[in-house]
């Protein structure tokens, strides 16, 4: 199975909606040519700061079958899986493999705290599901409240054929080493998944990174990878200073809404995040500003 395709910088894609929380179709098509345009290497689907706990499968289907029109190809698309029941994930996950996605990126189960076994079985079954996709694991834990462990990382990726990687949001660059390290022979890879850590991952093995942050500052954002994949190591460390004030910033909103909040102030007209959540009070989204000047992006 190929997979070199799973590399570089991949955000997360926002949901634009309108005010009554309905799919904002022109704004989604547009966001997505802004993003490429800019040099991202792929669209992950209901990520975590895609909302996806907020949408229903028919919200899903319409809304993938929009990313992929507009993507046509140009930059693979990958299908996010968050449930919490192992039939619905296979369902999903299908889903997104007949729609056209090239990979699937499954979420360990919110709420439970599985036993090593079940996660393996849960993970494998939805693997199995879909032989001819490549399956990444997303590990966590600050989500979910516990992290899926190493041993079961290892078992899967080296007994489960078409388990070809994971995002890693630990933000522990130690577990992220050792994810990378303990199955490196099988051709697993691993991406980052805490964007202040974009050049330490890529430093220690990482193909790339999930980043919300590439929602609305992918041009800083893939000049991290870029830079590295060329040699250009100090720029790239640098490009990496830039951007984290503006990503710290993100933690003082709740989550996801600085997302949206901060594409919005760069103009990207993507909407408020679904209820019960709301765009940052004044004086936080202020405090977003501030970090955007002080980067140069306003």
């Amino acid at each position: 199975m190929n997979t070199d395709f799973i590399k570089g910088i991949i955000p997360p894609i926002v949901t634009p909606i309108k005010d009554n929380e309905r799919v904002d179709e022109s704004s989604l098509r547009e966001h997505i040519d802004y993003m490429i345009a800019c040099g991202i290497s792929g669209i992950l689907a209901f990520g975590s700061n895609g909302e996806f706990y907020m949408l229903e499968e028919d919200e899903m289907e319409t809304i993938l079958k929009i990313i992929m029109d507009q993507v046509k190809g140009r930059v693979p698309v990958y299908m996010g899986v968050g449930a919490i029941r192992t039939s619905k994930c296979i369902r999903l996950a299908r889903l997104g493999v007949k729609m056209g996605a090239q990979g699937v990126s499954v979420l360990q189960p919110m709420f439970l705290k599985p036993t090593e076994d079940e996660l393996y079985t849960h993970f494998a079954a939805i693997a199995a599901a879909v032989p001819e996709a490549p399956v990444l694991l997303y590990n966590n834990p600050g989500r979910t409240g516990y992290p899926i462990p190493q041993s079961v990382v290892e078992k899967l990726a080296h007994n489960v054929s078409n388990m070809a990687g994971m995002k890693d949001s630990s933000g522990d660059l130690t577990e992220t080493m050792e994810y990378i390290r303990r199955n490196r022979d099988t051709g697993f890879k691993v991406l980052v998944g805490r964007d202040t850590l974009i050049f330490s991952g890529l430093s220690v093995g990482a193909v790339g990174a999930v980043c919300s942050t590439a929602n609305y500052m992918p041009e800083l954002v893939c000049s991290i990878y870029q830079h590295f994949i060329a040699g250009n190591i100090k720029e790239s460390l640098e490009a990496q200073y830039k951007l984290n004030p503006v990503r710290l910033m993100m933690d003082k909103s709740s989550f996801p809404v600085a997302t949206k909040d901060y594409a919005n102030l760069r103009g990207r007209k993507l909407g408020n995040p679904y209820l019960p959540n709301k765009p940052s009070p004044a004086v936080q989204m202020e405090n977003l500003r501030q970090e955007l000047i002080k980067a140069g992006l306003l």
